[in-house]
């Protein structure tokens, strides 16, 4: 119900009909001032609010002069009658479009950093769920040393905590608004009218605008998608790799009707997982679009314009679907314990491999040596495919070294679990004093 719900809330916040409806907020706000101040009457900002949108007559206007601001004029000058003189009064089209852009991004800004804390409260519990449930931990793809998954989703909950900030460091970026006029020095614009009307709506003047607002902001927007969506690609590709055949510790949800493949009945692919891979991609890419907006010829050019139509709506239409589709894997998602543990005994103890390194330098061995001598002892362990612990309690170097005691000490799995309330205190601490 509510992944239903917040997908579409998302999509109309970037239809046409919604648009025109910004617009026309920001034509009233600034009506509203002109009349406050005197220069249109303030009777004419009553009448503006009760004109109503016909996407119908936009359309054909937009389509008889080519130009989408005239045609949204047009269908509302024809309701005012001899008022319609007062419509748009100094103004240049982006006043208009550039202002309903910024109050659209602050509204997807909510839908994502709401979508985002539900993913975090369902990582938060995976990881309290899992917190003691030992796992192998994998680098280059290579058995490493342990980790427990509670620890790997507490790294995932860390780091959507700072995709929300992040998010809100950039609500500020976008805060502005400009109605400024042509080229943006006043010459038909009082700026008290840009002042009071942006006051109305919630936003700041641009301290310095050309005729449109200038395209850091969203580039910095685009930029924090773009790290977001990697984010979510992230803990994406770390369930397809562990749902993995050869691995088989984590897997996807899988509906009772659902299946995996018109050839081979057995499989149970990542699909969603792949998904939101797959569109990552796409948000990387609006990104680097958004990067080169920020070049304009003088003081304006429509260079950004057109790709602004499609990088911004489908960005964080895209980014919130990618939310809401992880929050529905992760809140149904197949943890194996089991299967967890006993890839971990697979490993035959070679994660102990630098600890036993460390004791035998202890013991007063050259770091060199005490390296080459616990290599050797890894890979007979590997080859003979027996425990490390069996291996080193067989070597006669290493028993002059240690007594069985220390080395069944040393080789307890008690001691796996020692940190994990360390790193858990630490990241829920850090969390709860930024949210002061």
């Amino acid at each position: 119900m509510w992944e239903r719900y917040s997908t579409r809330e998302m999509q109309k916040l970037w239809s046409e009909e919604t648009k025109y409806r910004y617009w026309l907020e920001v034509e009233e706000a600034i009506a509203r001032a002109q009349g406050e101040l005197g220069i249109i009457p303030k009777t004419f900002y009553k009448k503006l609010k009760k004109v109503t949108l016909d996407l119908k007559k936009i359309t054909e206007y937009e389509e008889l002069f080519q130009h989408d601001v005239i045609g949204f004029l047009k269908s509302i000058e024809v309701q005012l009658s001899e008022d319609s003189k007062y419509l748009h009064w100094g103004l240049t089209s982006y006043d208009i479009v550039d202002t309903a852009l910024a109050l659209r991004c602050l509204k997807a800004i909510d839908y994502l950093i709401e979508a985002l804390k539900e993913l975090n409260r369902v990582v938060k519990n995976l990881a309290l769920r899992h917190k003691y449930t030992l796992m192998i931990g994998r680098t280059h793809g290579i058995y490493a040393q342990p980790i427990t998954f509670g620890v790997k989703c507490l790294s995932w909950y860390s780091e959507i905590s700072r995709n929300i900030s992040r998010l809100e460091e950039v609500r500020n970026t976008l805060s502005y608004g400009k109605i400024s006029g042509a080229v943006g020095c006043y010459h038909t614009v009082n700026p008290e009218v840009e002042a009071r009307a942006l006051k109305y709506l919630g936003l700041k003047p641009e301290p310095v605008s050309t005729q449109i607002v200038p395209r850091d902001r969203h580039a910095e927007f685009l930029a924090v998608l773009a790290i977001l969506a990697c984010g979510l690609e992230r803990i994406a590709t770390e369930i397809r790799n562990l749902q993995r055949s050869e691995i088989d510790e984590l897997a996807e949800p899988f509906g009772k009707t659902q299946r995996g493949s018109s050839a081979m009945p057995h499989k149970r692919n990542p699909i969603v997982a792949e998904r939101i891979c797959s569109l990552a991609r796409i948000i990387r890419s609006y990104a680097q679009v958004g990067f080169e907006n920020i070049v304009q010829w003088h003081e304006r050019d429509l260079t950004n314009s057109a790709n602004e139509r499609i990088t911004i709506p489908m960005a964080t239409s895209i980014v919130h679907y990618m939310i809401v589709k992880l929050i529905r894997i992760l809140d149904g998602l197949v943890v194996k314990p089991d299967k967890m543990l006993k890839n971990l005994k697979e490993t035959q103890e070679l994660y102990l491999s630098q600890d036993l390194m460390l004791h035998l330098i202890k013991k007063g061995l050259p770091r060199d040596d005490a390296y080459q001598l616990t290599q050797e002892l890894s890979f007979e362990a590997q080859n003979k495919k027996e425990p490390l612990s069996t291996v080193v309690m067989n070597n006669e170097r290493i028993n002059k070294l240690f007594t069985k005691n220390e080395l069944a000490e040393y080789f307890s799995e008690n001691k796996l679990k020692n940190n994990v309330d360390f790193i858990f205190s630490r990241i829920l601490k850090t969390t709860r004093k930024e949210q002061k």
